[in-house]
């Protein structure tokens, strides 16, 4: 029975409702089938306190998988497959009005960390009806790329990112939840295969 964790942010900004959570919380509703063991936490969009938290999950709960789901507030209808995450260039203030000393994540940590999940395989392997899914290597140098990053060295790549758009007339919670669902079940076939 593997334990599979995914994580979606809390509000910032405008966004009183983070359609991230909202996205994970769904997901958890339907589930990944009865030999997934699913685990859900929302993570502050503070970069001390998503790292701390994100150290907790590997360290105590050891999942096979980790994703994390965070809010692209420039993105229209879509969804982006993030492949890799950034160690430095974080200037921007998060929630608390704090940013990382020298904008860094892992002082001793590579420039870059990339996921063991080919996300341009999965990209290529999947479509949801009604939204365009999209390959990206730059999660955008702010808590999520940050978060991304930091779970990519504590799980040694066992991690994945997927940014989802604001919830809209069009863009529901049930929507992306159902859309998470679909991408996680195929990420997990590829995981399967690499394991055999």
């Amino acid at each position: 029975n593997h334990l599979s964790f995914f994580s979606g942010f809390g509000p910032f900004r405008q966004y009183l409702v983070n359609s991230s959570w909202e996205a994970v919380k769904e997901l958890s509703k339907r589930g990944l089938g009865k030999n997934i063991n699913l685990r859900i936490m929302q993570l502050p969009v503070v970069y001390q306190k998503a790292k701390e938290k994100v150290f907790m999950i590997w360290t105590t709960l050891q999942p096979w998988l980790t994703v994390h789901v965070g809010l692209a507030s420039s993105a229209k209808a879509i969804i982006i497959l993030e492949q890799c995450g950034k160690n430095k260039g974080y200037q921007e203030m998060d929630a608390c009005g704090f940013h990382p000393e020298g904008g860094c994540c892992m002082l001793d940590g590579p420039e870059k960390i990339e996921s063991t999940i080919n996300m341009k395989t999965l990209w290529k392997n999947i479509s949801v009806e009604g939204i365009d899914i999209i390959f990206s290597r730059d999660a955008g140098r702010y808590i999520c790329d940050y978060t991304y990053y930091a779970s990519l060295y504590y799980g040694n790549g066992r991690a994945a990112f997927i940014h989802v758009p604001p919830l809209s007339k069009s863009v529901t919670a049930d929507f992306l939840g159902k859309a998470l669902q679909t991408i996680i079940l195929e990420m997990l076939k590829q995981c399967r295969e690499e394991r055999e």
